[in-house]
């Protein structure tokens, strides 16, 4: 039915690729690229069927149209670095076909990610006849359609939503990330920020700190407010949200490391001189860390990722609870990687499969919540991220 481009050949990448090859009846061609294209050929080897794999540059627009050109799929699956989402949407509006990522585009110069960027090119894919869905992860992703599951189906009324991502797995490392550890650590040392009375509030880098019973035995976790990119769209896209927060639970150990690692210069995103070459201290970082898809072996435990929202339902109050909880070593005994992988990745497929089946298929640049939930709340539980909801007594403050 559709031939797809997977573009990214990380942790998240081979869970895209693995769970398009389940969907053979939908993703009936797949190609997987990335710049190492034995990274490629690894994943290939694994899958119950033959894909194709290639090598690209996804810096690189020209390499990136050739490829296209030669494969001529029907959509793009970005699973690459956000610092490539523009370069690889170029590219798809040079050769006429669709788009999709699971996070927005930030400068690899500047540790700041928005929205502007992409939206900007709402214009050119519309004109274009062509597609582009953001976001479709977990976080932005399915906390997006979360979000407008609940306003359809719970609420006249938003007033106040806390998304909340508890990762209580255990790897054993003294330290490691669960995905790319330069996004992951400019993301956690930047300020965080949330929408509250029509403007952003800025704190600073895990000053609001809060404590959640996590369900099904996870139990109680410390919670840290950082920004996250849905917070934009989900304000701009639900108007009536008075207050809207992003949460995520970290240990004492990887806050300690952390902490070190800051104070010593090697977070830095500012280029250095070091034995007559620049280099920037958090890439060297990165090479030194254990690679996120490395951990999947190793790591035992449970995520838990989702939405308290509170709002107005035929004139009474009420206070919403649904969320995902994913277990890291069925993850890995199904696709070889670590639930933070399994998380992004099954949504990425998922939005792949409503654009290609036509039931989100329309021109222009969309998020997650701009589109009807229903169908990808179906196929979350067809595929591997089955969803709880619940009512509770109080709300989250």
């Amino acid at each position: 039915m559709a031939n797809v481009l997977i573009v990214g050949a990380g942790g998240v990448g081979q869970v895209v690729a693995h769970k398009c090859a389940q969907v053979e009846e939908v993703f009936e061609n797949i190609t997987l690229a990335s710049r190492t294209k034995s990274k490629c050929d690894k994943i290939a080897d694994m899958l119950p069927r033959k894909i194709n794999t290639a090598e690209v540059d996804a810096d690189n627009v020209k390499e990136m149209v050739a490829l296209i050109e030669k494969v001529k799929p029907d959509m793009v699956i970005n699973v690459a670095l956000p610092y490539q989402d523009l370069h690889i949407m170029d590219a798809c509006l040079e050769t006429g076909v669709h788009y999709l990522d699971t996070a927005n585009y930030e400068p690899p110069e500047e540790a700041k990610f928005e929205y502007s960027w992409q939206w900007a090119y709402k214009d050119k894919f519309e004109k274009a006849g062509l597609m582009a869905l953001l976001g479709s992860g977990f976080d932005p992703g399915v906390t997006s359609v979360f979000t407008a599951y609940a306003k359809k189906h719970h609420f006249d009324r938003i007033k106040t939503l806390d998304i909340l991502d508890c990762n209580a797995g255990d790897h054993g490392l003294p330290f490691a990330t669960n995905f790319n550890p330069e996004i992951n650590i400019r993301e956690i040392t930047a300020n965080g920020r949330y929408w509250e009375d029509g403007k952003w509030v800025t704190t600073k880098p895990m000053e609001e700190k809060r404590v959640f019973e996590f369900p099904e035995g996870i139990g109680e976790k410390d919670l840290y407010l950082l920004y996250h990119e849905e917070l934009e769209s989900l304000s701009t896209h639900f108007p009536e949200i008075e207050r809207a927060r992003f949460w995520m639970t970290f240990g004492a150990s990887y806050l300690k490391h952390l902490e070190v690692l800051q104070n010593v210069g090697m977070t830095s995103i500012e280029p250095i001189e070091f034995q007559g070459q620049e280099i920037v201290p958090i890439q060297f970082l990165k090479a030194l860390l254990p690679d996120p898809a490395s951990l999947g072996p190793l790591t035992k435990g449970k995520t838990c990722i989702g939405n308290i929202i509170k709002g107005v339902k035929g004139g009474e109050e009420k206070i919403y609870y649904v969320y995902n909880i994913c277990d890291h070593q069925e993850a890995y005994k199904e696709v070889q990687s670590q639930a933070i992988s399994y998380t992004t990745g099954v949504p990425a497929m998922i939005g792949a499969k409503m654009m290609m089946e036509g039931k989100w298929m329309k021109p222009g640049v969309w998020n997650m919540e701009q589109l009807d939930p229903d169908p990808f709340m179906d196929d979350l539980n067809k595929y591997g991220l089955p969803w709880q909801e619940t009512w509770l007594d109080k709300p989250f403050v």
